[in-house]
C-alpha cells in the first residue's frame, strides 16, 4: 500500500481525560483492519488517522471510536481552519468555564459541610441515634455527586461496560465508596456502636475531594486552551474584509466585501496601517510590510511592483495595489494554520512510553487499593486496634484518588503544542511531534550552498568567449538564457534575469532536456545549445581545455563557471556569483557552538564550493554531488548512529531532505517544502538554529513532563497507602489526596506553558 493509496482523517473525540483514555481509543483504532496508523491526541481531543478507503470509511472510524465508550463526530469537511479554530476555542472557553462554576459551586457546599461537621453535628450519639443532620448531609452529598461529579461516574461506567478503566473509574470507586460507606454509617450507626467502632462519615470528603478535582480540573482546561494560543493568534490574523476594485459601468469603485467574496485576479487595495486581507502580488505602489508575525523576521520588508504579498501581514508605510492570488485554504495564513494544527495533533516517539504504562495504569492502581485495605485492616485487627476498618477503608480511598494518569497522558502533547506555536511565532514551522523528537538528536547538519548558505539569486559576472567563436557576448548570453528559461535552478534564473536587464531576445526553446545537477539543453533558432558543468560536457563529448584555465580561475574567486557549446562545439564559459547571506556566517558559527558538526553538500565546483564555504567559515565541503548522490552522502553522514538534518530550498535538495531530517528555506520550492519536516518561514540559517534550540528545550520538557509524571505516581500511591506511617505516624487523607492529583496535572501543563517563552539565539553550547 502506498501513501497514494491511502487517505487521512481528524476525527473529534469527546470525553477523554486521561492516557488511559487516549490509549485505549488508539489500541481500538490501530487494530481496526484497513487502519495503516492511528494518532490519538488527548489535548487536541481528536485522532488523526490514516486509512485504506477500499478497507474502511469515516463513518465506520467514527462508529469503531463510539465503541470503545467515548463520543466521536463526523469531521466538517467544508470548515476552514480558522473556523476549526474558532469552533476549538468555544468548545474550551465553554469546557473552562463549566468546570469553573462546578468547582466554586462545589467548594461552597464542601465547606459548609465541613463547618457542620465539625461545629454543628452532636458530639456524641445519643443511644446510637445520630439525628437528622447525617441525612441532610447525604441527601446534599448525592445531589453534588449527580450533578457536578455527574461525568465522572458516567464515563466509568461506559468503561466498565466496555472493560476498561481510566481515571474516571479511580474517582468513582474512591468517591463512590466512600458515599456508601457513610451512607451506611448513618442509616445503621448501631452496626458500628455495637462492635465498639466509631460510624465516621466522609459526606463531607466526598464533596471537598470533588470539588478539587474539578479545581484541578478548571485550571487544567484554562492551561490547555493557554497551549493553543500562538495558533489562536494565527487564525485571528486572518482580515475580516477587503477593499477590492469592481468595474461598475464605465468606472471603477473601490468597495469593501467579505474576504471570502474576494476572487482570483481581483485587484485589492491595502492603504498604510491595514492588514492584507490574501495573499496576491503587487501591481502599483511602494511600502514596507511588517511580516513578523508569519516569519519572525522584526524588520519590515521593503514592497514595490512585482513583489508577493502574505495575508495577514500588516502595511506600514505607503498604499499598495496588488492582485490577489492565491486564496481561501490555499493561502499561505491557512496552510501554516492547517500545517500547525496537525502538528500539535501529532505524537512525539517518546509518549509510546506513557502509552504503554497507561494501559495498566488503572487496574494496577485499584490492585493496590484493594491490597492497601486488606493488608491495614489485618495489621489493625492483630494489633487490637478498636476499628481497623477506618483506617484500612481512608487508606484505600486515598491510593484511588492519589493516582493519576491524566498528567501522564499530558506530558507530551502539552509540550508539542506549546512548542509548535512558539516555533511559529519564530518563523520555524515544525510538522509535528516526531521531527521535533528527531531535530532535538540531531549531531550533524548538512547544508545546500545556492538559496541555504548564500542568498540564491546568481548574477552573472563573467563571460568568457571561447577563440574562433563566431557569435559575439551577447548573441551566445540569449542563447544560453533562452534555454535556461526552462529551468528552475537559481543559477539559470541569474542568467534569464542577465541577459533580459540587457535588452536580449529570448525564445522558447524545443527538445529541452534537463540533466540533473549538471546542466540543461536544447534547440534555440535552428542551433543546439548545450549549458552546464564540466562533467556534462565530458559526458557530451565537448573538449573544455579551451577554456579550463579560465573556468578555474573564476571558481577560485568564489564563482560558478557555466560553459556553454553551441552545435556541439564550445562557445564559452559564463560565470554566476551568489554572495552568501549576510547571516550565513554566524548562523553557522552558532550551529557549531551548539555542538553540531555543520557539513556544506553541493552539486557546485569544488573550487567554487571551498572558496564560499571558506567565506562562511566551513571546513567541512563536499562537492560536486549530483542530487541522488546527495541521498548517498546522507547515508554516509548517517553511519555510526549520527542523526543528520539536511538544510536546502530546491528540487534537487528533496530527495535528500526525505533521507534525513528535512529543513526546507521559506522562499524555496513546493517540492522541497513538501519533503521537509521543518519549514523556515524566512531566508535565514539563525531559523535552522532556533529549531534546533527549541526542539532540545522541548525534549527537555517532555522528560522533566514524564519523569514529575511517573515520580509523582510512585511517591504518591506509596504515602497514600501508608507507607510513612510506622515510622512517622503520617497518613494521608483524601482529601489531601485529591488536591495533590489535581496538582499534579496542572504542573505538567504549567511545566510545558514555559516553552511560550523560550529564548533562543542565546549561543547554547549544551542544552
Amino acid at each position: 500500500m502506498t501513501a497514494a493509496t491511502t487517505e487521512r482523517v481528524v476525527i473529534p473525540v469527546s470525553g477523554m481525560t486521561c492516557a488511559a483514555c487516549q490509549s485505549r481509543v488508539q489500541r481500538t483504532l490501530a487494530r481496526t483492519p484497513g487502519v495503516v496508523d492511528a494518532s490519538v491526541n488527548l489535548m487536541m481531543a481528536n485522532a488523526s488517522v490514516e486509512y485504506d478507503p477500499s478497507a474502511v470509511d469515516t463513518p465506520a472510524l467514527v462508529e469503531t471510536i463510539r465503541g470503545t465508550g467515548y463520543g466521536a463526530e463526523m469531521p466538517v469537511a467544508e470548515r476552514s481552519a480558522f473556523e476549526e479554530q474558532s469552533a476549538r476555542d468555544e468548545a474550551q472557553q465553554s469546557e473552562y468555564k463549566e468546570l469553573r462554576t462546578k468547582a466554586i459551586a462545589t467548594g461552597v457546599v464542601g465547606a459548609v459541610m465541613m463547618a457542620v461537621s465539625m461545629f454543628a453535628m452532636p458530639a456524641q450519639m445519643d443511644e446510637g441515634h445520630m439525628g437528622a443532620m447525617p441525612v441532610v448531609m447525604a441527601a446534599v452529598t448525592l445531589i453534588v455527586m449527580a450533578w457536578a461529579g455527574r461525568h465522572f461516574y458516567t464515563r466509568a461506567w461506559a468503561a466498565f461496560t466496555h472493560r476498561a478503566a481510566d481515571m474516571n473509574t479511580l474517582v468513582a470507586i474512591g468517591t463512590g465508596s466512600a458515599f456508601l460507606y457513610s451512607l451506611y454509617a448513618a442509616l445503621r450507626p448501631s452496626a458500628f456502636t455495637a462492635r465498639g467502632l466509631s460510624p465516621d462519615l466522609y459526606f463531607e470528603a466526598v464533596v471537598v475531594i470533588i470539588a478539587l478535582i474539578l479545581t484541578g480540573n478548571a485550571f487544567e482546561a484554562r492551561a490547555k486552551r493557554e497551549t493553543s494560543s500562538s495558533l489562536r493568534a494565527l487564525a485571528d490574523l486572518q482580515a475580516r474584509t477587503a477593499r477590492v476594485i469592481r468595474h461598475t459601468g464605465d468606472a471603477d469603485s473601490e468597495e469593501d466585501v467579505p474576504v471570502e467574496q474576494v476572487r482570483r485576479d481581483d485587484t485589492v487595495v491595502v492603504r498604510p496601517g491595514e492588514r492584507v486581507p490574501v495573499d496576491g502580488e503587487v501591481i502599483s505602489g511602494e511600502s514596507a510590510v511588517d511580516e513578523s508575525m508569519l516569519t519572525g523576521e522584526s524588520r519590515p520588508v521593503a514592497k514595490a511592483a512585482g513583489d508577493r504579498v502574505t495575508g495577514g501581514t500588516i502595511n506600514r508605510t505607503g498604499a499598495l495595489r496588488y492582485r490577489a492570488t492565491t486564496l481561501g485554504a490555499d493561502s499561505t495564513l491557512a496552510q501554516i494554520v492547517r500545517l500547525m494544527r496537525d502538528a500539535q495533533g501529532s505524537r512525539a516517539p517518546i509518549q509510546n512510553l506513557a502509552d504503554r504504562v497507561s494501559g495498566v495504569f488503572v487496574p494496577v492502581v485499584i490492585s493496590i487499593a484493594i491490597a492497601t485495605f486488606v493488608i491495614w485492616f489485618l495489621a489493625g485487627d492483630a494489633s487490637g486496634a478498636v476499628a481497623p476498618t477506618i483506617p484500612a477503608f481512608a487508606a484505600a480511598v486515598a491510593v484511588l484518588i492519589i493516582a493519576c494518569p491524566c498528567a501522564m497522558g499530558l506530558a507530551v502533547p502539552t509540550a508539542v503544542m506549546v512548542s509548535t506555536g512558539r516555533g511559529a511565532e519564530l518563523g520555524v514551522l515544525i510538522k509535528g511531534g516526531a521531527p521535533l523528537q528527531s531535530l532535538a538528536e540531531a549531531t550533524v547538519i548538512a547544508l545546500d550552498k545556492t538559496g541555504t548558505v548564500t542568498e540564491g539569486r546568481p548574477t552573472v559576472t563573467d563571460v568568457e568567449v571561447a577563440a574562433g567563436t563566431a557569435l559575439d557576448e551577447g548573441e551566445l548570453l540569449a542563447l544560453m538564457a533562452s534555454v535556461e528559461t526552462r529551468s528552475e535552478h537559481p543559477i539559470a534564473d541569474g542568467i534569464v534575469r542577465r541577459a533580459r536587464a540587457d535588452g536580449l531576445e529570448l525564445q522558447e526553446p524545443t527538445d529541452f532536456e534537463a540533466f540533473g545537477g549538471r546542466g540543461v539543453s536544447g534547440t534555440v533558432r535552428g542551433r543546439h545549445v548545450l549549458a552546464g558543468n564540466a562533467t556534462l560536457m565530458r559526458e557530451r563529448g565537448i573538449d573544455v581545455a579551451l577554456l579550463e584555465n579560465a573556468a578555474d580561475a573564476l571558481a577560485s574567486r568564489g564563482r560558478t563557471p557555466m560553459y556553454l557549446a553551441v552545435d556541439e562545439r564550445l562557445a564559452a564559459v559564463v560565470a554566476v556569483a551568489d554572495p552568501i547571506r549576510e547571516t550565513s556566517r554566524a548562523a553557522i558559527a552558532r550551529l557549531r557552538e551548539m555542538g553540531l558538526s555543520v557539513v556544506m553538500l553541493t552539486g557546485d565546483d569544488e573550487r567554487t564550493a571551498r572558496a564560499i564555504a571558506t567565506e562562511a567559515g566551513l571546513d567541512d565541503v563536499i562537492a560536486g554531488v549530483l542530487p541522488e548522490g546527495k541521498v548517498e552522502e546522507i547515508r554516509k553522514l548517517q553511519q555510526g548512529g549520527r542523526v543528520v538534518a539536511m538544510v536546502g530550498d530546491g528540487v534537487n535538495d528533496a530527495a535528500a531532505m526525505a533521507q534525513s531530517i528535512g529543513i526546507a528555506m521559506g522562499g524555496g520550492t513546493d517540492v522541497a517544502i513538501e519533503a521537509a519536516d521543518v519549514v523556515l518561514m524566512r531566508s535565514d540559517l539563525h531559523g535552522a538554529a532556533d529549531a534546533v534550540q527549541l526542539a532540545r528545550r522541548t525534549m527537555r520538557t517532555m522528560k522533566q513532563n514524564l519523569f514529575w509524571a511517573f515520580v509523582y505516581n510512585v511517591i504518591g500511591i506509596p504515602i497514600a497507602a501508608g507507607a510513612l506511617y510506622p515510622m512517622f505516624g503520617l497518613r494521608l487523607s483524601p482529601m489531601i489526596a485529591s488536591g495533590a492529583m489535581a496538582f499534579s496535572s496542572v504542573s505538567v501543563v504549567a511545566n510545558s506553558l514555559r516553552l511560550r517563552h523560550a529564548r533562543v539565539r542565546q549561543g547554547e553550547k549544551s542544552q
